[in-house]
């Protein structure tokens, strides 16, 4: 038997659906699945893995493992239950991660999830058609390369925000409210609002750890500054794997060509629609 679970793309809220935030706050993001998948099969009592994606690479790739896991064993075929079920199991391996890549995984397409300490609420959500043909166009996945543990930094940030550290709990507050204006973006294809999001995102992650973008930087500070890149972040938990840049429209090309140059490849991606299934 196999089953098959695609990834993620964190397009705003990341790091807000982690617990304890989401019991202090109440955590909130927008996400989208894309056509890369890991696949789980299983043989007898063993399972083993094929990922479409690199593993450390920020899409959300560990989730989407035991989503699909999971649902190989599930007797509730809920993607909600299969969901927590794979929060569950990660939960109980000691990672410190939240919810969003296992209920993105679980569900597909585009999502605006709501995180009430260890509840979640999936909001009515359905982006506008010429929002999801803009999106694709001008949005790149580009891979660093570079590799990240996000359980390190993850462990950094969350003993610091136990602290009560001022500027973790600022810089998450900012990653929040920066969600309203992509769910609005999206759903009214206001593209300036979905260019700010991404923008007062990095900004707040920023302001969290600078190190979670920091390895970015020599790359993405030229295509900024010159105005080809209107907005970008780290996918995932930073810190190295995949960045994603929203282009200005007359120079997705040139972005590309820029990028081919360096040591970052483009990954070529488009969207999923569906959520973990059983083959």
């Amino acid at each position: 038997m196999e089953a098959i679970a695609p990834v993620r793309v964190d397009l705003a809220g990341g790091w807000t659906d982690v617990p304890p935030y989401t019991h202090d706050f109440g955590g909130e993001v927008v996400n989208f699945t894309i056509d890369r998948h890991v696949k789980a099969t299983s043989k007898g009592p063993s399972v083993s893995f094929s990922f479409g994606v690199p593993t450390g690479s920020g899409l959300g790739s560990s989730g989407a493992m035991n989503v699909a896991m999971a649902a190989l064993g599930s007797q509730d075929d809920s993607p909600e239950s299969i969901a927590e079920a794979a929060y569950q199991a990660e939960a109980d391996a000691g990672n410190l991660g939240g919810r969003q890549d296992q209920w993105a995984s679980a569900i597909g397409g585009f999502n605006h999830l709501i995180f009430f300490g260890e509840r979640v609420e999936r909001m009515p959500f359905e982006p506008m058609r010429s929002s999801r043909v803009w999106l694709r166009k001008h949005l790149l996945l580009v891979n660093s390369g570079i590799s990240r543990k996000s359980g390190d930094l993850h462990e950094s940030v969350w003993s610091r925000y136990a602290e009560g550290d001022k500027d973790v709990i600022e810089g998450l507050n900012i990653v929040r409210s920066a969600v309203r204006d992509m769910a609005t973006g999206l759903q009214q294809d206001r593209r300036d609002l979905i260019v700010k999001s991404m923008r007062e995102t990095s900004d707040g992650v920023d302001i969290i750890d600078p190190a979670i973008n920091e390895p970015f930087m020599e790359e993405v500070s030229p295509l900024i500054d010159s105005g080809m890149v209107s907005s970008w972040k780290a996918v995932g938990a930073g810190g190295g794997g995949f960045a994603a840049l929203i282009c200005h429209p007359s120079s997705t090309k040139d972005v590309r060509n820029k990028l081919k140059l360096s040591d970052w490849e483009i990954m070529d991606w488009d969207y999923e629609d569906e959520g973990v299934r059983i083959l």
